[in-house]
Order: structure tokens, then C-alpha cells, then sequence
């Protein structure tokens, strides 16, 4: 990976939402290994007997252990290769075959603004930086929303990552205004001055019911700082000085998948779902932890080339890609069998007999109130992929 750009390269008026760098690893690792809600959390996930009835203690192993863990970083690409061994580990623990396609056709030296689905909410980038790692490029820079930075120690880490931070919980119009504007302006600037790829979802939040679609309002706000310099300029003049690539993730099983089921189900009957405290970092765990099949990672072409002139035909193409790219599993095809919806698009020539007993293995392990919400998720992306009118309908 490459060395990452110096902090005096970016300005100040990006520092609230841009990344760390590595003249400031030091002080925010030193604060992570004293930070008594991180070393707790740490705590509760490892060590969860011990620290039931000696929390002091396993603080203070935590503790020590980070300080130890941390005192050969020094900088974020020492950082990230500390990630990429995890993620080693948590692909040999619960991926059972990732495969990863279309980066060797795009530019080494070439920065890229990658726009992908969105499934995961750690997960998703972390497989695009992990391709990325296994081809010595440079890492991307994430998009990640300001309401997944509910503690301290969460968005320190986040920042350590690469993260940059989108605005959310703003209120008030001129606010958001302001706020998204300068998202804008620091997007540009990773790309067209540092020459450092980004990474973001194609839409506000995961697509919990597994319908991939491009959110306009992103495109616009990717467009906002070029247009603050000139109202007239064209959008596919904007979209190829970002060098824009879709990006598609596919998992044959989500962990997070009864969770997202019992949202669906919430919103559907009372209009509305209610988070708990910190219910994000418990999907992001999940998510890390829990089984996922095969994982399928494709990086479409950059968009640099094409005549958009309305973002409805920009954002088209970007969904053209993603569904292209998408990787239909027998989860999806036995989702949809169940619901015995649609069998003009079934294709279970493939599905083997362990397929069908791992599927109906996990089937059985969700809520019988909750299935209908779970098998959505799976069946809507080969409705999606095949005939998404269907969808539309």
C-alpha cells in the first residue's frame, strides 16, 4: 500500500469529517488503550465470564494488551495491516470462498470513486479494501454515517480506518446544506488532488430488503461542489473527473439477516422502527462474526466514458452495473422458491442437496412471525437481477 497522504495536504476546513493521518496515530491510539468504554466493550465480546465478576481485572488485561498491540503502529498503513490480518482470519473463520473480479482491468495509479451496494455496514468496505490489499493499492477512503459514531471510541477507530464522517443529524435545511456541500468539496478533493479512492454506498442505509438501487440524492451531492464553481457544468464532466465505478457485494448469507427481518416487519406493521442504544456496533459484530457463505466482490467500469445527461440515466447505469454484477447464491433462488412467487425465474438446476438443508437449516432457526421478511431479502434480489418491473410493480 502506499504511503498516505500528509495532513498538511488536506485543509483545515476538512478536519471534523476527514480521516486521521499518521502524524496524529500516535495521541489517538494512546487515548484508545486508556479509553475505559472501549477497553469495556473489548471486555464484554472476549472475555464475557471474567468480566461478569471481575471487570476491573479484565480492563486492566485489555489495557494492557492494547498498549502492546499498539506500540509498534505508527502510522495508518501499519494500522490497516494490523486490519488485514484480522480479516484474514475472519475470512478463513467465515467465508467459505471469496472471489473478487474487475479490479485488474481498472488503473493502478488511477484514483477511483467506488460506489457500491450496500449490505453491511462495516463489511462491504472492508472486502473492497481487502481486494485492494491483495493487489498492493492503496486503501480507500469510507464514507461512514454520523449516526454510527454514537461513542468516542467508535469514531477514533473509524478515522484509523480511513473513514471520513457524512452528515446525518444535522438539523435544519441550511445546515444540511452546508454540511453536504463540503462532504462534496472533500470527495473531490481525495480524488482529483490527493489522488485517493473513495469508497461509498449507493444509498442512505443497507438495503435490508435486498433491493439494490441508486439514491439521486447522492449523485447530486456529488456534483454540489463542482456546480458551486460553475452552475452549468455537465454532469458527465462531473461524473468523469470522479472516475466513478460501481461496485458490487454479494453474500450468499447475511449474518445480520433476522435482525434486518424483525426492522422490516416493525416498519411494516407500526410505520416506524425504534432502534436500541448501540444497535449498530452489535450488527457490526454480528456481521464480522457470523457465517456468510460465499462472498462474491465485482468492481464494475469507470464511468468516464458515457453521455449521462440527467442523473436518472447516471444512476441507471450505475444500478445496470451493480445487478450485473451481482451474485446470485441458492439462498436467493430457494428464498424465492418458498415463497412460491415468480417461478418463470427459478433456476435450481444448480442447487444441490446441501444447499437445500443448509438453507432450511437456517430457515428454521428464525422466527416463524419474522420468516415472510426473511425471505424477502433473499428472493428480491433475483427479482431485482431478472425482472426488476416486478419490483416496481
Amino acid at each position: 500500500m502506499t504511503p498516505v497522504t500528509p495532513a498538511d495536504t488536506v485543509t483545515d476546513r476538512f478536519s471534523a469529517l476527514r480521516p486521521y493521518q499518521d502524524d496524529e496515530v500516535a495521541s489517538v491510539l494512546s487515548r484508545l488503550s486508556h479509553d475505559d468504554e472501549f477497553q469495556a466493550a473489548i471486555a464484554r465480546f472476549r472475555l464475557p465470564r471474567l468480566d461478569a465478576v471481575a471487570p476491573w481485572l479484565t480492563r486492566a488485561l485489555i489495557g494492557y494488551g492494547l498498549r502492546r498491540r499498539m506500540r509498534g503502529i505508527h502510522s495508518i498503513t501499519e494500522f490497516q495491516r494490523h486490519i488485514a490480518d484480522y480479516m484474514e482470519h475472519m475470512i478463513e473463520r467465515t467465508v467459505d470462498r471469496l472471489e473478487i473480479h474487475g479490479l485488474e482491468a481498472l488503473d493502478d495509479d488511477q484514483a477511483y470513486l467506488f460506489i457500491g451496494n450496500h449490505r453491511d455496514i462495516s463489511l462491504d468496505p472492508a472486502f473492497v479494501n481487502f481486494a485492494l490489499y491483495l493487489h498492493n493499492r492503496n486503501t480507500v477512503r469510507i464514507a461512514i454515517g454520523d449516526n454510527l459514531l454514537e461513542k468516542p471510541y467508535v469514531s477514533d477507530l473509524m478515522r484509523l480506518n480511513k473513514s471520513f464522517i457524512v452528515p446525518r443529524s444535522s438539523t435544519g435545511k441550511r445546515e444540511m446544506i452546508k454540511a453536504f456541500q463540503l462532504l462534496s468539496e472533500y470527495i473531490q478533493h481525495s480524488i482529483e488532488i490527493d489522488n485517493h479512492s473513495v469508497w461509498m454506498a449507493q444509498r442512505q442505509g443497507r438495503a435490508k430488503n435486498g433491493i439494490d438501487r441508486t439514491d439521486p440524492a447522492i449523485i447530486k451531492m456529488l456534483c454540489m461542489a463542482k456546480r458551486a464553481e460553475n452552475r452549468d457544468a455537465p454532469l458527465a464532466q462531473i461524473i468523469a473527473g470522479l472516475h466513478v465505478v460501481p461496485v458490487s457485494i454479494s453474500y450468499e448469507y447475511d449474518p445480520c439477516d433476522v435482525q434486518k427481518a424483525r426492522e422490516l416487519a416493525a416498519t411494516e406493521s407500526d410505520g416506524r422502527y425504534q432502534k436500541l442504544a448501540f444497535e449498530d456496533m452489535r450488527s457490526i459484530a454480528a456481521g464480522i462474526v457470523g457465517d456468510k457463505g460465499r462472498v462474491n466482490l465485482r468492481f464494475g467500469t469507470a464511468l468516464n466514458g458515457g453521455d449521462f445527461d440527467s442523473i436518472e440515466a447516471l444512476t441507471e447505469e450505475i444500478d445496470r452495473q451493480v445487478l450485473e454484477g451481482y451474485q446470485l447464491y441458492p439462498s436467493h433462488f430457494l428464498a424465492l422458491e418458498k415463497l412460491g412467487e415468480h417461478p418463470e425465474l427459478l433456476e435450481l438446476d444448480d442447487v444441490t442437496s446441501a444447499d437445500r438443508n443448509r438453507f432450511e437449516a437456517r430457515l428454521a432457526e428464525v422466527p416463524e412471525e419474522l420468516r415472510p421478511w426473511w425471505l424477502r431479502q433473499y428472493a428480491n434480489p433475483v427479482i431485482n437481477c431478472r425482472a426488476p418491473i416486478l419490483l416496481d410493480a
